[in-house]
């Protein structure tokens, strides 16, 4: 019997975590648009390709638009993964990686939006 009871309060505990750990999503949406758990905003390359599971933007360009880490945490839909060159795991929006930009000082700064008419603020 303690042994039942002892695997009923493990499992509660581990719903407790997954409901946490949910709570701590990567990205949220913020005044119309999504942003990183710093309030950052969020933003797509136009030479990403839905659901190829990689990243165009490398070396000099991901020092520019970091890439928004997936961490370990489990995503469901529209959230998915991409594995980027240097192995590392990068979360994607409806298939297309996203990133933040170095020119963002402040949670809600939007510079990079339209940024070279290939960058986009994520407003869904």
């Amino acid at each position: 019997m303690k042994a039942l009871k002892f695997g009923i309060a493990c499992l509660s505990a581990l719903f407790a975590l997954s409901a946490h750990a949910a709570d701590q999503a990567p990205v949220k949406k913020v005044n119309g648009v999504l942003a990183d758990a710093h309030g950052m905003t969020v933003y797509t390359f136009d030479k990403d390709v839905a659901g190829s599971g990689k990243s165009a933007c490398n070396g000099p360009c991901a020092e520019n638009w970091p890439p928004v880490k997936a961490g370990d945490a489990a995503v469901s839909a529209p959230y998915s993964t991409v594995t980027r060159d240097d192995g590392s795991k990068q979360l994607a929006y409806q298939g297309k990686p996203l990133y933040t930009f170095v020119k963002d000082k402040k949670a809600g700064d939007r510079a990079g939006d339209k940024k070279m008419n290939v960058w986009h603020a994520v407003t869904d």
